[in-house]
C-alpha cells in the first residue's frame, strides 16, 4: 500500500461531478487513495472490494465505484496473466524493427497481428521493438519473414528468441 503522503498532488483531484480530473498531459489525476487501490489490486486483482476498503480507507462501494473508473478512464485493467508455455505457446522473441518512412502506421499494421502481444516505438537502434508468441518456431518464422517483413515501410528486423523466461512481472506500483 501507499504509505508515505503524496505531497505534489492537488488535495482535490476531482472536478464538481466527481469525476478525476485531467492533468498537464491529459492523462486522469489520481489522488493517493486511487494510487492505494491500484497497488492493492496490483498484488491480487481478485482482492475483494471491502478487504481494498479496509486497506484504503474507504466502504466498499466505495471502491467499486473508484475501481470502475479507473478501468472506464482506461487507468488499468484487470486481468489474468498466463504462462504462455503453459497453454501452447512455446515460442517468444522480442523483434526489433526499423522502419523507413512512416513509423506509426507500421506500428498500427503489428499492433493489429495477434501474435505482437507488446508494440512500442523507440529510440536508439530500432524504431519499434515488438513482443511476439507464437505456438513453434514454425509459426515464429511465418510471423516474421511473411507478416512483419511484408509490412510497408519495414525495412529490416531483428529477432531475440526467448530462450528461458526467469521473470516477467506488473508490480511496478505507482510511484
Amino acid at each position: 500500500m501507499h504509505s508515505e503522503p503524496v505531497a505534489s498532488r492537488s488535495a482535490d483531484p476531482r472536478d464538481s461531478r466527481g469525476n478525476l480530473r485531467e492533468s498537464r498531459n491529459g492523462t486522469p489525476h489520481l489522488d493517493a487513495v486511487s494510487l492505494a487501490i491500484i497497488e492493492q489490486l496490483q498484488e491480487d486483482g481478485r482482492r475483494p472490494y471491502a478487504a481494498i476498503g479496509k486497506a484504503v480507507g474507504l466502504s466498499e462501494a466505495a471502491v467499486r465505484q473508484r475501481v470502475q473508473k479507473l478501468l472506464d478512464q482506461g487507468v488499468m485493467q484487470i486481468v489474468a496473466v498466463t504462462d504462455p508455455l503453459t497453454v501452447g505457446f512455446r515460442r517468444q522473441a522480442m523483434v526489433g524493427v526499423n522502419v523507413e518512412g512512416d513509423v506509426e502506421s507500421v506500428a498500427d499494421a503489428l499492433t493489429a497481428m495477434s501474435e505482437c502481444e507488446y508494440v512500442v516505438m523507440t529510440a536508439g537502434s530500432f524504431d519499434l521493438m515488438v513482443e511476439i508468441v507464437c505456438e513453434d518456431d514454425d509459426h515464429l518464422l511465418e510471423v516474421i519473414n511473411r507478416r512483419i517483413r511484408a509490412v510497408p515501410g519495414v525495412r529490416s528486423t531483428e529477432s531475440f528468441v526467448y530462450l528461458k523466461l526467469k521473470k516477467q512481472t506488473y508490480m511496478w506500483g505507482t510511484r
